[in-house]
């Protein structure tokens, strides 16, 4: 098995740092989607999206935060920013980031950060991309997050 690269997150390893603290370290994306892309960080090594329970919704509010922060920073007006999680087998590292993005997207990367709206008892329909707040409404309602309706 090989070692996971963003517990290894540091600009001698080739990442480029915007933004760090104890907990959360937050780096331009290699491949970026849009003008401004950065991935945030737990620095402990945390699967997915798919392990949170419902005890960990401050945890999830933190990084909302910190994302909204950070594209404070950038000067983002609050219509044109998107954050979200790729839900597994729809992520390419397994170790959990968040998508902290300026809209608008480049041509044809949209599709791979669509965001599923949901309905009644839902947060989020079928789709493998999930929001801060949809995470942070599924997990309230005592729900566990995937790829199908949650």
């Amino acid at each position: 098995m090989s070692e996971c690269p963003f517990c290894s997150v540091s600009a001698e390893n080739g990442f480029k740092i915007v933004w760090e603290d104890k907990e959360f370290i937050a780096f331009k994306d290699r491949k970026p989607v849009a003008e401004h892309h950065l991935l945030l960080i737990p620095k402990r090594h945390i699967v997915s999206v798919r392990s949170f329970t419902r005890n960990d919704v401050d945890f999830v509010k933190s990084m909302q935060a910190i994302g909204n922060r950070l594209l404070d920073d950038l000067g983002v007006k609050a219509d044109m920013r998107a954050m979200g999680f790729h839900i597994p087998p729809f992520n390419s590292v397994d170790h959990l980031h968040l998508h902290v993005q300026a809209l608008p997207y480049l041509p044809l990367r949209a599709p791979k950060f669509a965001v599923s709206r949901g309905w009644g008892p839902f947060s989020k329909g079928f789709g493998w991309f999930i929001t801060p707040t949809q995470v942070i409404r599924t997990l309230e309602r005592g729900r566990s997050v995937g790829v199908l309706p949650c």
